[in-house]
């Protein structure tokens, strides 16, 4: 059998395209391996040993008999995920970024944010499917709220992390054309842009407690517990990432993916207190218990974060776990009720005033 190593590698090296043969596409979405400068400066990093990054809280991996087990949690679970009529989608008001503080959720973990004047684009994916094969795996359940092509000039786009929910090959393509903003990385994601056309001059990586100013605004890539790859073969050769998204006067936090982790609390202490916390709430199970957060966890994140606004990520567009689908919603909601917290729940593509939120409208419930 091949060594992980060599197949890795001839994995990127079909990638990247042999002397003048153009890229392989299936191959394509796999990205890139981090390589020189790129990889010297990930292997000097306190977060990185024995070839790959690790969380600072351990994190047990999942077994392959509890992949087994979720795959057929997931499958014989459809009923409960069954939805009864069509999710509501606004479309997001054009014109200039907004003074404030606005945020507008595109569904998944893609959201726009405007603050004091710029725009920040958070995972972008407009692809059907985050998946590396067109036509496999969980179907979006609802359309983006407005075409790529339709969207404002943006001063910085943050990716979390190279999972293709999150990092998605097409969407990067397009944003590489029509846009000229920084995209802002965590250590090594910036192979797979570069792989796929970004040059490297538009891209900024940052390891954890590290910042870039970049449009005006300073982003600062945080702890998260979580991992990353794109192969079965390359497991956590580039890191992960929470998002700071700091003006001089409002302050934004973006969970990413992640399990819960007492960090949380020093995050907030350094960098808090935050006008709005974007916390993942959807597609945990208890098969993967340290990798992705509970809606409970994400309202014990919010406090610990100093957060002011709770608005949920990661829920709703896609079937990724065997819950229902409207159960990570109606579990945060009676969290934060329960403890005082403040939440906007928007549709897709409803822009939420930080400052003005609208009352929870429960608009998922006619659906489940």
């Amino acid at each position: 059998m091949p060594s992980r190593l060599r197949l890795t590698a001839i994995a990127t090296n079909i990638t990247r395209g042999v002397g003048d043969l153009p890229m392989f596409e299936p191959f394509a979405t796999l990205g890139g391996r981090p390589t020189g400068p790129r990889a010297l400066r990930l292997r000097q990093s306190p977060h990185f040993r024995d070839g790959v990054f690790r969380n600072n809280t351990p994190t047990r991996t999942l077994l392959p008999r509890e992949v087994m087990g979720a795959l057929r949690g997931f499958l014989t679970h459809r009923r409960q995920r069954h939805l009864s009529g069509v999710i509501p989608v606004d479309r997001p008001p054009t014109g200039p970024a907004s003074d404030g503080l606005h945020l507008t959720w595109y569904g998944h973990a893609t959201g726009l944010i405007e603050i004091e004047g710029r725009r920040v684009l958070l995972d972008p994916l407009w692809s059907d499917r985050g998946s590396p094969v067109p036509g496999v795996g969980p179907k979006r359940l609802h359309p983006m709220p407005v075409a790529l092509a339709d969207m404002p000039r943006l001063d910085a786009i943050v990716i979390s992390h190279d999972h293709y929910d999150h990092l998605d090959m097409p969407t990067i393509r397009a944003l590489n054309r029509t846009q000229e903003a920084m995209f802002v990385v965590p250590l090594g994601v910036g192979a797979h842009l570069e792989c796929w056309g970004v040059p490297g001059t538009r891209i900024v990586e940052l390891d954890w407690d590290e910042s870039a100013e970049v449009g005006g605004l300073t982003l600062t890539a945080t702890e998260s517990r979580h991992f990353s790859g794109r192969t079965f073969v390359g497991s956590n050769e580039t890191l992960w990432s929470s998002w700071v998204i700091a003006g001089k006067h409002r302050r934004v936090f973006y969970t990413g993916d992640s399990g819960f982790f007492d960090g949380y609390g020093d995050i907030g202490e350094r960098h808090g207190p935050f006008d709005v916390t974007l916390m993942q709430i959807g597609a945990y199970d208890n098969a993967w218990p340290d990798i992705h957060m509970l809606p409970e966890q994400a309202v014990e994140a919010h406090v610990r974060l100093r957060g002011s606004l709770l608005i949920p990520v990661h829920w709703g567009t896609f079937h990724l776990a065997p819950h229902p689908w409207v159960e990570p919603v109606e579990r945060l909601w009676a969290e934060a009720k329960a403890r005082n917290v403040t939440i906007a729940v928007p549709r897709p593509g409803e822009r939420v005033d930080a400052d003005t939120p609208p009352e929870v409208d429960p608009w998922w419930r006619v659906l489940s």
